[in-house]
């Protein structure tokens, strides 16, 4: 037997009305959650079309070979960035006006793998091997309306398809429980002479591998309790009359403890380097992750408390340096510090779901901004109205002492009054012995980066 997907009506409703409008295909992405009995699909969402494709796929006998790899692989990375802890990019789909041929079916592979490559390149966690390894990909024929439903084991790239279930259930959107967690941030990454050779985006990717350690053998209290992994997460909770636990309007409190300390039986020594600079990362970030009801595990619900964590934080570092390449100014001194505000977390709720997206914002940005972004990257209108900012802008400030700590209350009197817009950034450089000096500050989180030369 193959895997089964519950996907959302609204879900079979978007797919339908899609329009090719003379063209021979239309892709994207379907997206939900795993589980070990079946899968759920709460979204799909297509992939945006290239300016200069319009004119070439309107043929109507075009060949696949068109399907831009490369774009839809970078959409579906821009839209992981995307989905709170829980939700993955469960497969793609392809909507043509042919009947289903190999060279459909191939691409739709090649599609689907690379599609899993590119999301998963620069996680700082890994899938268990218990983990549904399985993904999907679904073929609707426009002219006939019909369904091909297959998947392709990732850990299997010259594996064979396998047949699967494709079944509408209506009112899977409130089906769902949330998870909210709160975690304050501070990262020390010393920056070794050895390593000056290497990107800083590089060099903060190898420190955040560290605590991402501490963040995965952390302990984790739900409700302010500490429950056995195995254990039902709805243990406890008040039934309906009919038996069933009431788990829709369930929202559960998460917090992290982090350990201080190694157990007696490690042993800790002291590594001395010779260092060219360091980051810090500082601040407080909000997580959510969502977990359908049907039998929810304490394990799972951690695991995506975790994922979320570390998603969020490397993203808002990975937005911040693709904005760094994009904004070059003249470099600082060595001796000067400059700060910035990273990225802050915007929530989004799906039309009547307690599931909600997510986006990330700069203080100069306009809401506007985000707005398009949902509407490019989702295919789904959203209200500026609906926009949750999750986490509370602090000001940024510049020093020239290399003593002085980044502070994210403000209280240092010789801080400048008006905040540092995120478009101040530094030209990134690299010198052998000295390392170009920045510093980023964060509201949400924050990165301070201290340099000094030999």
């Amino acid at each position: 037997m193959g895997r089964t997907y519950i996907v959302e009506e609204t879900v079979g409703q978007y797919l339908s009305n899609i329009n090719l409008q003379g063209k021979a295909f239309v892709s994207g992405l379907l997206i939900g959650q795993c589980s070990s009995q079946k899968d759920y699909v709460i979204l799909a969402t297509r992939t945006p079309p290239k300016e200069e494709q319009s004119e070439n796929l309107k043929h109507p006998k075009a060949k696949l070979d068109n399907l831009d790899e490369e774009w839809a692989t970078e959409h579906a990375y821009q839209v992981s960035r995307m989905l709170p802890g829980g939700l993955l990019v469960l497969g793609v789909f392809i909507i043509t006006t042919l009947e289903l041929a190999n060279d459909f079916q191939n691409a739709l592979r090649r599609l689907m793998y690379a599609v899993e490559k590119s999301i998963n390149r620069k996680r700082l966690w890994n899938f268990t091997e218990e983990e549904v390894s399985e993904r999907v990909t679904l073929h609707i024929c426009a002219s006939t309306k019909k369904i091909f439903c297959r998947t392709y084991d990732m850990h299997d790239p010259k594996g064979s398809a396998r047949p699967a279930d494709w079944k509408y259930q209506s009112g899977l959107l409130s089906s769902w429980l949330s998870l909210e967690c709160t975690v304050h941030i501070n990262i020390h990454i010393p920056l070794s002479a050895t390593s000056v050779s290497y990107t800083l985006e590089k060099n903060t990717k190898n420190g955040l591998t560290r605590w991402a350690k501490e963040i995965e053998n952390g302990v984790y209290l739900i409700n302010g309790q500490v429950k056995d992994e195995d254990c039902d997460l709805l243990e406890g909770q008040k039934k309906s009359s009919r038996g069933n636990t009431q788990a829709t309007s369930h929202s559960f409190d998460v917090r992290v403890l982090t350990q201080l300390l190694l157990n007696s039986d490690h042993r800790s020594t002291a590594t001395v380097q010779i260092c060219s600079g360091s980051v810090n990362l500082k601040g407080t970030v909000k997580c959510r992750a969502y977990i359908h009801s049907s039998k929810p595990k304490v394990k799972d619900a951690v695991q995506a408390v975790k994922r979320d964590i570390l998603n969020t934080v490397a993203d808002r570092c990975e937005i911040l340096f693709e904005d760094l390449l994009l904004n070059e100014i003249p470099e600082k001194k060595d001796s000067e510090k400059e700060f910035h505000i990273l990225p802050y977390r915007v929530f989004v709720p799906l039309p009547g779901s307690t599931v909600m997206l997510c986006d990330y914002k700069f203080d100069d940005e306009p809401a506007e901004e985000i707005r398009d972004h949902f509407m490019e990257m989702l295919d789904h209108t959203i209200q500026i109205e609906d926009l949750k900012i999750a986490e509370e802008i602090n000001t940024a400030c510049m020093s020239s002492s290399m003593n002085s700590q980044a502070s994210l209350d403000n209280t240092d009197d010789e801080q400048p009054k008006q905040p540092i817009k995120t478009t101040m950034l530094l030209k990134i450089q690299q010198n052998i012995g000295v390392i170009a000096a920045f510093t980023v500050a964060v509201l949400a989180a924050g990165i301070s980066f201290h340099y000094f030369s030999d």
